[in-house]
């Protein structure tokens, strides 16, 4: 991994341990960067991210109702944007919150980009159409070309669609890019939302949001951080303490499983390491070091979806030389979803995605043309696969791990 390194881009500041910023004058030229994500005022915790984790809630629970087969499209899209009391949880219910109004919805890709936003909306709206009216009434056919249905992986059994693909895992594979990755590095991080208006003279003078603790920087910084860590199972303050043990089934679980390929190692404490580092540096008003810490968080949660989408495409490759449609066509299916993911990557040193949304859509063609993953080839899976490689900066090998 051509992995960016945390000391460069910050050395020559001296930094010490602390869990409280309480005496912090503002604008202070020392960083104190405490060693957990534990930021106070006042005797008071000023991080919040419930928003974050209400959304993050409500995605898990859509997930596991696309594999209900009793399920009604207008239940899954009232979940998909929160309407009619669609949720197990009445906490879930009466929230204001909801995951469509926030996919393709960050300030820097979107806001006057609405034509594709809603483009985006609509595809996943479609996901929840086609499992419902195509799949779901196969439940029990056995699938082949064309036909949608069940197909053996081993002791389990995976529903896909007519062209081999589990519409259910391209869907939460995909919001995975368009949802939380969209808001974490284009929204939240970006400097149109945290230096928006007078924020930066207000957190540099500590002025805080009306009957709250934090500033309104810290609290947009916090809600990219919150989109990553937010699911309950994980803590907060110190989520590399939850890689073995967490229920996330976003962005954070790709995470580990990226750090847990040796070429990647360390990527999800260098990730963590940036947050806590930039939440400081907001605290003391450095905004060359905070944004510092931006660039190692886009190239990192960027590399995510791009590890995961050239593992899938190759292990659908190997699976399928050797016959094992099942595996095959699961790993293809959350490739397709990852594959999705890219458009919402973020290159700091372009600004833009690290491969064009049109060059993306010619690679989905590709897989799902004809009756799809029943006729894709190791060719293109590889010609694929070396593409994104080569915009990353890693080899297919590494990423197949």
């Amino acid at each position: 991994m051509k992995k960016i390194l945390f000391a460069a881009l910050v050395g020559g500041i001296a930094f010490t341990s602390c869990s409280t910023d309480d005496d912090v004058i503002y604008p202070d030229p020392s960083i104190e960067v405490p060693e957990t994500y534990t930021f106070t005022r006042n005797g008071e915790s000023t991080v919040s991210f419930s928003g974050q984790t209400t959304r993050i809630l409500m995605a898990g629970e859509l997930f596991g109702d696309l594999l209900n087969p009793e399920m009604t499209e207008e239940k899954l899209s009232n979940m998909f944007s929160n309407e009619e009391n669609p949720f197990s949880s009445e906490d879930l219910n009466s929230s204001s919150k909801d995951i469509k109004s926030k996919v393709a919805a960050s300030k820097l890709y979107f806001s006057s980009n609405s034509v594709e936003s809603n483009a985006i909306k609509s595809t996943f709206e479609s996901w929840i159409s086609e499992q419902v009216t195509d799949v779901f009434p196969n439940w029990e056919t056995l699938a082949e070309e064309g036909v949608a249905g069940q197909i053996a992986q081993g002791d389990k059994t995976r529903y896909v669609n007519g062209k081999g693909i589990e519409v259910n895992q391209i869907f939460a594979k995909s919001l995975i890019g368009a949802l939380v990755t969209d808001q974490i590095l284009n929204n939240y991080l970006s400097e149109a939302v945290l230096d928006e208006a007078d924020n930066t003279e207000k957190n540099s003078e500590g002025a805080t949001e009306e009957g709250k603790s934090y500033t309104t920087m810290e609290h947009k910084w916090d809600e990219a951080y919150g989109y990553l860590v937010g699911h309950p199972s994980i803590s907060s303050e110190s989520p590399l303490a939850s890689l073995d043990s967490h229920e996330d089934k976003l962005l954070f679980n790709y995470l580990v499983k990226v750090d847990n390929d040796p070429d990647f190692a360390g990527i999800a404490e260098e990730t963590f390491e940036a947050f806590k580092t930039g939440r400081a540096a907001i605290v003391a008003g450095d905004y060359e070091l905070r944004d510092e810490q931006v660039a190692i968080i886009r190239r990192n949660l960027s590399l995510v979806s791009a590890v995961r989408t050239i593992y899938y495409l190759q292990n659908g490759k190997s699976a399928m030389a050797n016959e094992d449609l099942g595996t095959a066509f699961h790993g293809l299916s959350e490739g397709l979803g990852f594959l999705y993911s890219l458009r919402f990557t973020h290159n700091p040193e372009t600004g833009e995605p690290y491969l064009a949304p049109e060059v993306l859509l010619g690679y989905h063609e590709q897989l799902t043309a004809g009756n799809g993953l029943w006729d894709v080839t190791p060719e293109t899976l590889d010609s694929i696969s070396e593409a994104i490689a080569d915009a990353f900066g890693i080899t297919v090998a590494q990423a197949a791990e």
